[in-house]
């Protein structure tokens, strides 16, 4: 469980087979002090939940399985790429952003971004079965990173990032056009379950 507040934006520096022909291995690199992180614990890795298999100083590895590398971004990462880090919460953590699984719901697209006062107005297109879990006021986590929906629409919704969310995680280098991990907030898919949605049954992925 985590809370979408990114502590860390670490950088890939290897993408290597893991095995089989659709798992990869995928090794970043961190500011965190990896002597505190053990082997087997859950990062959320844009959004993503994964387990610590091998670390070092100053970098961890994770095993990425085929079916999260085609439900995620995670397939589209080469070295290089930012990556925003979240370690699990801790019983007695401050919650700052909303309860998050690390099950990622689908990819959406960066539609645009435009200046708006002091901060960044983004629009993102979800996957259309995930558009009526995201409400106006509520909480969604695009590539990790908790936040509150400004406004919905036909196709998408908007979100404002100030400077210092660009600065600490991936948004500072986003463009219209990427693809970006989603995930709704688990109370709404869970209203949804109980009043008999049609689209209930979120994907979700993780490498559980």
């Amino acid at each position: 469980m985590f809370t979408g507040l990114v502590s860390d934006l670490g950088t890939v520096r290897a993408i290597l087979p893991a095995g089989t022909a659709t798992d990869l291995r995928i090794e970043i690199a961190t500011a965190w002090n990896t002597a505190a992180i053990e082997i087997g614990a859950s990062v959320a890795c844009s959004g993503c939940c994964l387990t610590v298999v091998e670390k070092g100083e100053g970098w961890m590895a994770f095993n990425a399985s085929g079916e999260t590398l085609s439900k995620t971004t995670l397939g589209r990462w080469r070295a290089g790429t930012r990556v925003n880090l979240e370690r699990s919460l801790k019983v007695g953590d401050e919650l700052g952003g909303h309860l998050v699984s690390g099950h990622v719901d689908g990819v959406g697209v960066a539609a645009s971004a435009e200046p708006e006062g002091g901060s960044v107005r983004w629009r993102f297109r979800p996957p259309p079965a995930l558009l009526p879990f995201i409400a106006a006021k509520g909480s969604v986590a695009v590539d990790g990173v908790s936040l509150t929906v400004n406004d919905v629409d036909a196709d998408g919704f908007g979100v404002n990032i100030i400077p210092h969310t660009a600065a600490v995680t991936g948004f500072g280098a986003l463009r219209p056009g990427d693809p970006v991990n989603l995930e709704v907030d688990m109370l709404a898919r869970y209203v949804a379950r109980i009043l008999g949605s049609p689209n209930s049954a979120g994907p979700g992925a993780g490498n559980r």
